[in-house]
């Protein structure tokens, strides 16, 4: 995978994003986790890779200073016209190479990106950065299992589903920076392929 490949995919894939990623098990998943995120209109509060905005659609956003960003702009387009009369900022960026101030964020949600950009590490690097001491990252995503190997199938399909702009075999305790405590990691659906998890910066 790498940006420009991606830009093209999600260009293909934004007019029916949302029959897939934002209905049935996907979106009970998103209910799950982003209606009990304790958001409140003193927090400066990031959305990485917002896509077409559909986690935005799950909560109160109204009161918050939310600012959304994503590579690709045909995504991001379809997320401003749903949200055309917030007071959302959508930007287009680079999530591996952030222009923002370091620690400038209070909540950043990375909902489905550690999976599909080229660099998850060096995404993951960026969003502690911009993270205030204490802050705190809501993930969800897909990862290999924890303690366990990708199966042989699945290592035979990842290179082909790569193509798709996606990667089935990421670790996320390989990708995990020093500077943050997991508060929480929990299985949500396909028997724990795809994970919630809470993290927190430490100073």
């Amino acid at each position: 995978m790498n940006n420009s490949w991606n830009k093209f995919i999600y260009k293909i894939g934004s007019p029916i994003y949302d029959k897939f990623f934002n209905s049935g098990i996907f979106l009970i998943a998103r209910k799950q986790i982003f209606q009990s995120i304790p958001f409140n209109n003193q927090q400066r509060i990031l959305f990485v890779g917002v896509g077409t905005g559909a986690d935005l659609e799950l909560i109160n956003h109204n009161d918050l200073h939310i600012t959304a960003i994503d590579y690709s702009p045909d995504m991001l387009e379809k997320a401003r016209k749903k949200f055309e009369h917030s007071t959302i900022t959508f930007l287009e960026m680079d999530a591996q190479k952030m222009e923002f101030e370091n620690e400038s964020f209070d909540f950043i949600v990375a909902s489905l990106i550690l999976s599909v950009v080229p660099d998850a590490t060096k995404c993951f690097q960026e969003m502690t950065r911009v993270l205030k001491p204490e802050g705190r990252i809501i993930v969800f995503d897909k990862f290999v299992p924890k303690n366990k190997k990708l199966s042989l199938s699945k290592s035979l399909l990842r290179p082909i589903i790569s193509l798709l702009g996606t990667d089935i075999g990421r670790s996320f305790e390989e990708i995990l920076p020093e500077n943050i405590v997991v508060e929480e990691d929990t299985p949500i659906m396909l028997n724990g392929m795809y994970r919630k998890i809470i993290i927190r910066k430490i100073n």
